[in-house]
């Protein structure tokens, strides 16, 4: 499940997409809920690292390697979603997962874009902090989306698969007569 997770993430961030709208938040959530000791913070930071190196190599736009305070910011917002998902272990419904994806999402959006006004994209005043996370509102709408979708996804796919339903589902195709064909048939 570790490597599937870890190239689902990775592939999100590889393919065409609207800024910040992946996966690697969710993924964050799911290992942070699913996964214990560091591989549940190393899934997604692996997964961006690996997405960065190729987009590094590959010159994609928006990803590889950038400056130290925002790269630091992303990939701690990145950790950050994990550390959330642990809160979910023990008690796992629909509203906890989505809160947990929107908390991620603004976790995320407040140490990353902290890391761009570090960075000096911004002047070094209130004025210029605020500025920053405006102009950012709308990478939050997408990672707010991206985190609440992948989410849904995973936590309902994985929730569906260890439920009672796929097991009731093979004892109800197993107690079908077998088809046979016409020929085959004894009268």
């Amino acid at each position: 499940m570790f490597y599937i997770l870890f190239l689902i993430a990775t592939a999100t961030r590889l393919m065409p997409h609207p800024p910040n709208l992946v996966c690697v938040g969710a993924i964050g959530l799911f290992a942070g809920c699913y996964l214990r000791g560091r591989t549940a913070w190393l899934l997604p930071i692996g997964a961006m690292l690996a997405s960065d190196v190729i987009g590094h190599v590959l010159r994609l736009p928006g990803m590889g390697f950038y400056n130290p305070a925002v790269f630091c910011m992303v990939y701690a917002g990145i950790a950050a979603s994990a550390l959330i998902g642990r809160g979910l272990a023990k008690n796992r419904t629909a509203a906890r997962i989505g809160g947990a994806a929107v908390a991620s999402s603004i976790v995320f959006f407040l140490a990353s874009n902290l890391g761009v006004w570090f960075a000096g994209q911004y002047p070094p005043t209130v004025a210029g902090l605020i500025a920053c996370y405006t102009m950012a509102i709308p990478f939050l709408t997408n990672t707010l989306i991206g985190n609440l979708l992948y989410s849904a996804v995973l936590f309902g796919t994985y929730e569906f698969s260890q439920s009672q339903w796929p097991a009731r589902l093979t004892r109800l195709v197993s107690k079908q007569p077998a088809l046979q064909p016409a020929f085959a048939r004894k009268s």
